[in-house]
């Protein structure tokens, strides 16, 4: 089995996902210092040599910060709409702040159906690897504007997963408001204890799953779990660790010790096409 820091040091393709509380402030706004530094950090991650995909929540709460909303829109229309403007103010975001480190990015947008179909999964994954080949960091969100119930992921935690089993991902590193996983919630009780290397999902390990208390995201630590489960079972070890740290990356790849490793199993199989 391998040890936390061969699991990072051997990482050559990399998911990044970055939820809304870490891009922006409580009252909605984008924290673009934050942004500035996270693109810094993909940028030399993609200059090391690494496959770099960046998977982005923020859209919607963008879209009703805009609209003027104090909360998130309830409604799917509501949530369509707001995801529709969002969506275009944080890509024109990341394109110029990419660009000042001289790096290509490209925007794809997915839907369950991208993921479950068989020869929409090809073609999406056709897509992801022909842009990596070119040295180009695509920006991944939920198609949201015209995403339904029916269609939809439901959060990016789950769907960064899913990319990172599409590309067929080393790691996966969720950012977020919170350390990592606890063996208790660190709200409520100041002896809890981050736990850094999770070799095995099991039934312990699930039941330290909280909820979040975030006005704009929709993650929360079941959720995070869930995608922890989907990446391992498919070959992809995953991270969990705070987006509030100025050099978080960093510190995940120079393995300071920070956040929750959990590890990835033997590669193989078909991969997670149901149809």
């Amino acid at each position: 089995m391998k040890t936390r820091r061969e699991h990072l040091e051997d990482a050559k393709t990399i998911v990044v996902k970055v939820g809304t509380s870490t891009l922006t402030y409580e009252n909605g706004l984008l924290n673009f210092d934050r942004i500035e530094k996270l693109v810094r950090q993909l940028s030399n991650l993609h200059n090391q040599g690494k496959n770099v995909v960046l998977v982005t929540s923020g859209a919607i709460g963008v879209g009703a910060t805009k609209l003027g909303l104090k909360v998130k829109p309830q409604t799917i229309p509501e949530k369509q709409a707001a995801a529709a403007i969002g969506q275009g103010i944080l890509l024109h975001i990341y394109e110029k702040f990419f660009s000042e480190y001289g790096q290509i990015v490209a925007q794809i947008l997915l839907t369950k159906d991208d993921i479950t179909n068989k020869t929409r999964y090809n073609n999406a994954q056709n897509s992801f690897n022909e842009l990596l080949r070119h040295g180009v960091i695509p920006i991944v969100n939920e198609n949201d504007a015209i995403a339904i119930h029916e269609i939809k992921v439901g959060d990016n935690d789950t769907l960064s997963a899913l990319v990172a089993s599409i590309i067929n991902a080393d790691l996966l590193i969720l950012l977020s408001d919170i350390d990592g996983l606890y063996d208790s919630d660190p709200r409520s009780n100041k002896n809890a204890k981050l736990l850094t290397y999770v070799p095995e999902i099991t039934e312990e390990v699930e039941s330290y799953a909280g909820i979040s208390k975030s006005k704009l995201g929709t993650g929360g630590m079941a959720t995070k779990l869930k995608a922890a489960k989907i990446a391992v079972e498919n070959g992809v070890s995953m991270i969990i660790a705070n987006g509030s740290n100025d050099n978080i990356i960093k510190d995940i790849i120079s393995n300071n010790e920070v956040g929750t490793l959990f590890s990835g199993k033997n590669k193989g199989g078909e991969g997670i096409v149901s149809k």
